[in-house]
């Protein structure tokens, strides 16, 4: 009994953990600008791809700086404002 609880108690962790997300703050250093993601992928050479969640743009870069965020600083980056 008491193993089959650990189980589940370790199966409804790894979905919490799974559910939460990443959230990324992508810096091109050359030009300063800033992209938001939730999913990055590493390529050949270091470039990085990913989709700029402001824009919804697939964007590639060869240079780039990544820092993790929390969903907070995220949301507040990524909203957008309400059209009238």
């Amino acid at each position: 009994m008491k193993i089959a609880f650990r189980v589940m108690l370790i199966g409804l962790m790894a979905i919490f953990l799974v559910s939460c997300g990443s959230y990324y703050k992508v810096t091109e250093p050359s030009s300063d600008k800033v992209y938001y993601t939730k999913k990055i992928k590493s390529k050949k050479q270091g470039a990085v791809v990913f989709t700029d969640e402001t824009s919804g743009s697939d964007v590639t870069l060869q240079n780039s700086e990544v820092t993790k965020i929390d969903k907070k600083e995220f949301k507040a980056a990524t909203v957008q404002p309400k059209q009238e």
